[in-house]
């Protein structure tokens, strides 16, 4: 999952950016108006967060933009102005949530997750559109949770986070790039082997023990998620 992040404090940007993180997502944060909208129009999210006052272009302005280009992605609004007439002005302006700082980051996450859902017709009522699933492999990306022939896979952060892009992409090849921006949000090559080294921990942790082997090397292309009789 894909968030933006609008915010000019840097200490509310950096715990923004660190929570959602370590929560497996990836995340762009901008700190100006004008170069969030730019994010905002170009860049396919899964969700915003952004707040009002803003340097260049505040968010109310963002959001009606979002809207007049025909951008659906969900927006909670995260601000200090907290009356009423305040929370109702993001939401006529295409706000689809607003919360009102101090908040907890909990609670944020959860409103974040709703939303994605609700905007990908998914619902909370019926477990099986939620879930990702290929040959005895499962993954509940709401409740964070990947399990083999029934049995719970540990995961860290980032193991589960490329598990479930190699999910979403299964039977299909990924490149090292699509990893990297992917899963470490990197633009450009680090010249290291991180996404090798991940790749080794996930395939350690999901097929091994098991007859069929599920990730395989596609040489000189990248990875590949599907059962080996395919």
């Amino acid at each position: 999952m894909k968030i933006l992040v609008i915010e000019d404090d840097q200490k509310t940007a950096s715990f923004l950016e660190k929570g959602f993180k370590e929560a497996g997502m990836v995340v762009d944060v901008c700190r100006d108006g004008l170069d969030g909208l730019d994010l905002a129009l170009t860049q396919n999210y899964q969700a915003a967060v952004l707040d009002l006052m803003l340097p260049g272009l505040d968010g109310l302005s963002i959001i009606e933009q979002m809207r007049l280009e025909d951008i659906k992605t969900p927006v909670i609004i995260l601000s200090a102005k907290h009356t009423v007439d305040d929370r109702i002005a993001g939401l006529q302006k295409g706000g689809d949530d607003y919360m009102v700082k101090p908040f907890s980051f909990t609670e944020l996450l959860v409103r974040v997750q709703a939303l994605v859902r609700r905007s990908s017709g998914q619902s909370t009522a019926t477990e099986t559109t939620t879930k990702l699933s290929l040959a005895d492999l499962e993954l509940d990306p709401w409740k964070r949770e990947a399990r083999r022939g029934g049995e719970i896979i540990p995961l860290h952060a980032r193991e589960f986070t490329l598990l479930e892009y190699l999910m979403r992409n299964r039977r299909r090849v990924v490149s090292k790039t699509s990893i990297l921006e992917n899963v470490y949000d990197y633009s450009f090559d680090p010249q290291t082997n991180v996404v090798d080294v991940l790749v080794c921990r996930l395939r350690a942790k999901i097929d091994k023990g098991f007859d069929s082997k599920l990730l395989h090397t596609v040489r000189g292309m990248g990875y590949v998620l599907k059962p080996e009789s395919e």
